[in-house]
């Protein structure tokens, strides 16, 4: 069957994967209802075109932390790739250097730090960066000799997760008393244990009792202060979802923050990625990078997020359904696939360039249908947004709104 979008490779991936990983890779926490939201929350935003521009051209090439990207869509960190095809993680760092644009490498890869980057640096294209999600571990040591590893082979940034002082409940791992295949380890660790290679979990799933057992519940912001110490890369904190939190991220100096509520699999019932958007992106004021993960789908959904302030946007389920598909060409095509959808959106709404965003984005109060609308300012253009996180929305009717025109 020909793939023509993002479900097609979840249902061919959904028949080829054990059940146990299907699952794994899939579900969120509990009831769920955030993985939900976070692909619904797209469907509350309308894109406003713009007509009779000039879109012979479009222009998808980002700078993201200082690395030029061809397109403002990134791979996420998603663990254990080589549980949906043997070349896992270094199948898509391939991709990505074939596309030319920037993967997130798990600290639970099931493939070394220094062997993604041997994939991407030896294979074929002319872009691909790296960066290194990174837990922070009850072992100190252990954590920063993660770090280390990474910036001796040449990767750009570090991206320290926040969400995770425990493992959110995701009732079919803990159905499928979740645990690593037994040829299968987190690769860059060398005790058994810290691998998640090896041990009794009960009735539990194994990877919330590898959670417990090795990451640091204890940390806070001054252990950012004691990561930057010690690494002369850039840091990225990953799960931020407030105003209050990227405020304090920027005084602690961090250089981008993701918005990330972890793909829905950590606290349910928190808001979508989409629509905390806005308000972090308000509340940094261009002090820091601010990217966005979680429910994107097509190229218009990475449009309204661009148009809500996202410097580029990250993806994690899809790239896994391209892996087990077809493996690195399987994440190829994925990726593909969404950037001409982004640069058919673009077109259509009559946008050349990331940077020049003219096409307003409209949100529908999901109680009355009402368009509700600000703006929001993004250099020489300005765009509609509204932020959803707060209870107050304010309506206004389009006729009264002025937006800058470029002509």
């Amino acid at each position: 069957m020909q793939r023509v979008c993002v479900s097609d490779f979840e249902e061919e991936a959904r028949k080829v994967l054990p059940k146990a990983v299907y699952d794994y890779y899939r579900s969120g926490a509990d009831e769920q209802k955030t993985l939900a939201d976070n692909v619904a929350a797209f469907d509350r935003w309308y894109l406003v075109p713009r007509v009779l521009r000039d879109v012979s051209t479009v222009d998808l090439t980002v700078s993201v932390l200082g690395q030029k990207l061809s397109m403002p869509l990134c791979v996420a960190a998603t663990a254990m790739q080589r549980m949906a095809h043997p070349e896992g993680e270094t199948a898509t760092a391939k991709a990505c250097k074939t596309v030319g644009t920037g993967m997130m490498l798990s600290s639970w890869a099931t493939s070394t730090i220094e062997e993604v980057m041997s994939a991407m640096t030896t294979s074929l294209g002319s872009g691909g960066v790296l960066w290194l999600q990174l837990y922070i571990y009850k072992d100190r040591e252990l954590t920063l000799s993660l770090v280390r590893r990474a910036e001796k082979v040449g990767y750009k940034a570090i991206f320290v997760t926040v969400d995770t002082p425990y493992l959110g409940k995701r009732l079919d791992d803990v159905r499928n008393h979740f645990k690593m295949p037994p040829h299968l380890s987190m690769s860059n660790f060398s005790t058994a244990s810290l691998a998640f290679s090896e041990g009794n979990y009960g009735n539990d799933s194994g990877l919330a009792v590898y959670v417990a057992n090795a990451i640091d519940p204890s940390i806070c912001w001054d252990d950012i202060t004691w990561l930057k110490k010690h690494t002369h890369l850039p840091v990225i904190v990953k799960g931020i979802l407030n105003a209050e939190d990227a405020v304090k991220a920027v005084s602690y100096g961090v250089s981008g923050i993701l918005v990330s509520n972890h793909g829905a699999r950590q606290l349910d019932g928190v808001s979508a990625t989409l629509d905390a958007l806005e308000e972090v992106v308000r509340a940094v004021q261009g002090r820091c990078e601010v990217y966005v993960d979680g429910g994107v789908r097509r190229g218009t959904d990475i449009l309204k997020a661009l148009a809500l302030g996202a410097k580029a946007v990250f993806i994690g389920r899809p790239v896994l359904w391209g892996l087990a598909c077809q493996g690195e060409q399987g994440v190829t095509e994925l990726l593909e696939l969404l950037k001409d959808e982004l640069r058919l959106a673009m077109a259509l709404s009559g946008n050349q360039h990331k940077g020049h965003l003219l096409c307003r984005t409209i949100f529908a109060d999901p109680q009355t249908q009402t368009p509700c609308t600000s703006t929001h300012d993004n250099g020489k253009s300005v765009y509609a947004v509204i932020s959803v996180s707060s209870g107050a929305k304010t309506n206004f009717p389009l006729s009264t709104l002025n937006f800058e025109d470029e002509d």
